[in-house]
């Protein structure tokens, strides 16, 4: 199988990266400077035409257009023609001028799995032609005429993070973060604009405003294409035409130290190796307003257990072989509130002689709080805003949920 491409470069004439897209994590922008030394090099050499080179273990496949290099680094055992076939394909798709967006809604409009006729026009589809590519125009969504409500003209806007969380077992937290997500569905007629504002405290400091504990600071920002970048680094303001239907407006990144939401305590007794006896306290770290939903915690335990006894103060257990656990869930989990969970196995009265080292998995544990975040992000308003004048209807859901949540126990 030939192997994969690490990383894309666009480059101008002098050999500056313009844009690149990274795959694989293991070439950085200072190779595709490397390359560019190399290629250099090698003006006036017999084999100055070869549009592939080879430094330092990573493999350099280019093509030159007009004053720009397309140029695909690997550093595995790739298949060099096939990359190459990719570049030139990438040039194809600009057709008459206009780049062939590949938008998987507006593809849609025009392949069919069914016998389809398209109808013959004058001029390139709008979606090629036109500034918003992930958008076509004529959209429209209609009102029950009976209720008179509006089924559609409906804007809703999820904020959702995930809390990544790897404490040790001396209750120390070694590493914690928080990875938003505002992810949006639309449904709304026309070409409408859309404006979003967060409680973001470089722009509420610019407005003369009071940040103190209503504020927050967001890193490693990343936005759909639709969001008018310059917009944003002007005034914060993120302003957008959304795409139809499903679609990630945006995500973010806190590094900043979480308190565990859900904290879990285990203490393991073993019995003249034939018994073992576990004792777990689950505390929810999180105000009593909130309630955490589908909770599930994933307890090791040997890997020969058997026939386990449990009991629980709220939820219940079950024993998962094939994942050598007890896996304890609790539908509703109060904030401020602790729960037990006592569970007895047997063990095989006859070990081996060399037995194997215990597997020392540690504690996972799952979870959803509505109407709650971690970061205390905020959407202060969010507009809609169309030439026809109708009203939409935006709808704002705020959810923190469990990401790679691991307990250690030794």
């Amino acid at each position: 199988m030939a192997g994969a491409a690490s990383a894309l470069f666009l480059l101008d004439i002098k050999g500056r990266v313009l844009v690149w897209r990274d795959y694989r994590g293991d070439v950085s922008a200072a190779q595709a400077e490397r390359f560019f030394s190399k290629l250099i090099e090698k003006e006036g050499d017999s084999q100055s035409n070869d549009p592939v080179a080879y430094d330092n273990g990573v493999t350099y496949m280019f093509v030159q257009h007009s004053n720009v290099y397309l140029m695909i680094a690997s550093r595995q055992n790739c298949n060099a023609a096939s990359l190459l076939s990719f570049l030139h394909r990438v040039i194809d798709m600009m057709d008459f001028g206009y780049p062939q967006y590949t938008e998987a809604r507006i593809l849609s409009e025009f392949i069919k799995t069914d016998a389809y006729r398209m109808e013959v026009t004058q001029r390139p589809p709008m979606a090629v032609t036109n500034a918003v590519s992930w958008r076509s125009e004529g959209l429209q969504y209609k009102k029950n005429e009976v209720t008179s409500l509006l089924l559609f003209l409906q804007v809703f806007l999820d904020v959702i993070e995930n809390v990544n969380i790897l404490v040790n077992s001396n209750g120390q937290i070694i590493r914690s973060d928080v990875v938003g997500a505002l992810k949006m569905r639309t449904y709304l007629t026309g070409m409408p604009e859309c404006k979003l504002g967060l409680n973001d405290r470089v722009l509420l400091e610019a407005q003369g405003r009071t940040t103190k504990g209503k504020a927050i600071d967001l890193e490693d920002i990343k936005f759909h294409q639709c969001v008018r970048l310059a917009r944003f680094e002007n005034d914060r303001t993120i302003s957008f035409i959304p795409p139809d239907g499903a679609f990630d407006l945006m995500t973010y990144r806190l590094s900043t130290q979480v308190k565990p939401l859900i904290w879990v305590e285990a203490q393991i007794e073993r019995h003249s190796k034939s018994r073992v006896e576990m004792l777990v306290k689950a505390r929810s770290q999180f105000k009593e307003r909130s309630t955490a939903t589908n909770v599930e915690i994933e307890l090791p335990v040997p890997a020969d257990a058997s026939n386990p006894t449990v009991r629980t103060s709220l939820g219940s257990a079950a024993y998962a072989p094939e994942k050598d656990a007890l896996v304890w869930k609790i539908k509703s989990f109060p904030g401020n509130k602790e729960y037990m969970l006592r569970a007895e196995f047997h063990l095989p009265s006859i070990t081996a002689e060399e037995a194997t080292p215990e597997r020392k998995a540690p504690i996972r544990v799952k979870f959803e709080i509505p109407y709650f975040t971690v970061s205390g992000i905020q959407v202060r308003y969010l507009k809609i805003i169309e030439k026809s004048g109708y009203q939409a209807l935006p709808w704002v859901r705020y959810i923190t949920m469990a990401g790679e949540y691991e307990l250690r126990l030794v």
